[in-house]
C-alpha cells in the first residue's frame, strides 16, 4: 500500500482547523458570555488563564494549517488558482489564516493583552463587550471561509 501524503495533509488540515476554530467557537459562545456580571479582576484573570492554556494549542493548529495547506498547494500544483477569481474562496482562506496568525503570534502577545488589561480597569463592561464582538466577527468570518472552502472545493461555485 502506498501512502497518499496529499490525503494525509488534507486530514491534518481539517483536524487543525477543527481544533483552531473550535477554540474560537468555545471562547465566543461559552467563555466570554459566561464572564458577564463578574467583577473585572475576576473575569480578566479567568479569561487570561484560559487564553494562556489554549493559545499554544491554537498556535500549533494554525501552524499545521499553514504547513498542510502549503503541502497540498504544492502536491496538487494548485498555485495558479490564486490568479483566478473563481477561486476566491482560496484567497479567503489565506486572508483568514493571515488575520489569525497575525493576532496569535504578534498582536495578542505584544499588543492586545496590554490594551485589554488597561481598558478593563477603566471600562470593564465595555471591554468585555468589545472582546465578545471581535470574537463574534472572527468566528463568523472563519465559519464563512470554511463553508466557502468546502463549497468551492466541491464545485458549488
Amino acid at each position: 500500500m502506498v501512502t497518499d501524503w496529499g490525503v494525509v495533509a488534507r486530514a491534518v488540515h481539517v483536524l487543525a482547523v477543527v481544533v483552531w476554530i473550535g477554540g474560537v467557537w468555545f471562547v465566543t459562545t461559552v467563555l466570554l458570555p459566561g464572564m458577564k456580571g463578574k467583577p473585572p479582576d475576576q473575569w480578566l484573570r479567568e479569561f487570561d488563564a484560559v487564553e494562556h492554556r489554549f493559545a499554544p494549542h491554537a498556535r500549533i493548529a494554525v501552524l499545521l494549517v499553514l504547513l498542510s495547506g502549503l503541502f497540498m498547494l504544492d502536491r496538487y500544483d494548485l498555485w495558479d488558482r490564486f490568479a483566478h477569481g473563481e477561486y476566491w474562496w482560496m484567497h479567503l482562506m489565506v486572508a483568514v489564516w493571515l488575520l489569525f496568525a497575525a493576532l496569535l503570534f504578534v498582536g495578542e502577545p505584544l499588543l492586545v493583552r496590554r490594551i485589554v488589561r488597561r481598558r478593563a480597569v477603566t471600562a470593564p463592561a465595555a471591554t468585555l463587550i468589545l472582546l465578545l464582538w471581535l470574537h463574534r466577527a472572527m468566528l463568523a468570518l472563519s465559519l464563512f471561509a470554511i463553508a466557502a472552502a468546502i463549497g468551492g472545493s466541491r464545485g458549488l461555485f
